[in-house]
């Protein structure tokens, strides 16, 4: 089976949780279904997430696998929520050449959604900055 992602064919991974996009429509809004299935991007600055301070972990929209620990969120200056490192084993990492460029896409280890794309350029420990689309997270406070 293949899908269609970066403009070019690429083997769909298999994932413990799959959903037909039927049931991936009826699960989620619109917005989480295009940024989550269809690799859309939401617009800088719009994600109540970004201005999340309390201490907690951000989870998968999709499947509500915890991706991220707020201690490791921090200001990018970017409009998206952005962490220097995920939790263990929570995110896997695949190459995206869309729009004439490569760029590291971030993807749910549970579910295969996409989160947002990885940069090397964040702030100590890790150096890397995982600039996450808000709309593809939840947030749950401690």
């Amino acid at each position: 089976m293949k899908r269609l992602f970066g403009g070019q064919d690429k083997p769909t991974e298999s994932f413990p949780v799959e959903l037909s996009d039927e049931a991936w429509r009826q699960k989620l809004d619109t917005a989480q279904f295009n940024v989550l299935r269809k690799h859309a991007t939401e617009r800088a600055g719009t994600s109540p997430l970004n201005q999340e301070k309390r201490p907690g972990t951000f989870l998968c929209a999709g499947c509500e696998q915890a991706l991220f620990s707020a201690e490791t969120k921090f200001e990018s200056g970017t409009g998206w929520p952005s962490f220097y490192a995920p939790m263990d084993g929570a995110v896997g990492e695949t190459v995206d050449r869309s729009f004439f460029m490569v760029r590291t896409e971030v993807h749910c280890s549970q579910c295969g959604g996409h989160l947002g794309h990885v940069f090397p350029d964040g702030p100590a420990p890790t150096g890397q900055r995982y600039c996450m689309n808000g709309v593809a997270m939840t947030f749950k406070p401690d």
